[in-house]
């Protein structure tokens, strides 16, 4: 099937999401500082909400990959010792996403380095800002509890916490 130009670039991604159905890849990084806060960001666009930092992976680019470029891009910073600790599906969306607990780079200090990061900054898990949505907290979450074994999780679709 033949799509018009004009049509790709108005709904191009609404396109390939909807009638080609490929399913995406997201990674993000759960970085902890020495006192347990979390480092989050906060985006310029949609509901302007808290998240981890990352994103979606290129085309061949591994997940390990994509979530180092996402937080060199965001935060002008590079991570270390990734530990994968969480995989999830979201089935609305046709999305798997991965979460890996890392560490940023020794001297590195995070900034808001692209325009689509309003702010970043670390949190107390007892304290975590609002808006986010249940899936960054439930990432948060299981990242604090290590596994021996990950299961793949298929989530809900998300709820925004107010």
């Amino acid at each position: 099937m033949q799509v018009p130009r004009i049509f790709l670039r108005a709904f191009g991604g609404v396109y390939n999401d909807l009638v080609r159905r490929r399913s995406r890849l997201g990674a993000a990084a759960v970085i902890f500082d020495r006192d347990g806060r979390v480092l989050l960001v906060r985006h310029s666009y949609g509901r302007r909400g808290w998240e981890l930092p990352g994103g979606g992976r290129e085309p061949q680019e591994s997940v390990e990959q994509a979530v180092g470029r996402e937080v060199r891009e965001e935060l002008g910073v590079e991570i270390a010792d990734l530990r994968l600790c969480g995989v999830y599906y979201e089935a609305d969306v046709d999305q798997h996403h991965f979460a890996f607990q890392c560490r940023l780079a020794a001297g590195a200090e995070p900034k808001a380095s692209s325009p689509e990061i309003l702010e970043c900054g670390y949190w107390p898990l007892a304290s975590l800002p609002r808006p986010m949505t249940d899936f960054t907290v439930r990432r948060i979450s299981d990242a604090q509890s290590p596994s021996a074994s990950i299961a793949v999780t298929v989530l809900p679709a998300r709820r925004w916490l107010e």
